[in-house]
């Protein structure tokens, strides 16, 4: 999986726990076969594994992910936390 392309579709998800979910949904969908949900919305580079194809989909905004609460509206995606770092132990 492309490092680079990771961090750019982290940046449009902002949560990582949902951008392995939408990465893993749209990897099951492109394995499929068949029909138009499994073909790639983007130009492909044969050396571009599915994981990649999808993270491309994301960072290029052909796919993303609407997050609801439990009225069904939508709402604000979550801004991603920053970790500190932990202090070195002496």
């Amino acid at each position: 999986m492309n490092v680079e392309l990771s961090r750019k579709a982290l940046e449009k998800i902002g949560n990582p726990h949902v951008l392995v979910n939408v990465v893993s949904r749209r990897v099951r969908q492109l394995n499929s076969g068949g029909g138009g949900i499994a073909r790639p919305l983007v130009d492909v580079d044969p050396t571009m594994g599915t994981a990649d194809i999808a993270l491309r989909e994301i960072v290029e905004e052909k796919i993303g992910v609407e997050i609801l609460d439990e009225a069904g509206t939508e709402q604000a995606a979550p801004a991603p936390k920053r970790r500190r770092r932990a202090a070195a132990a002496a």
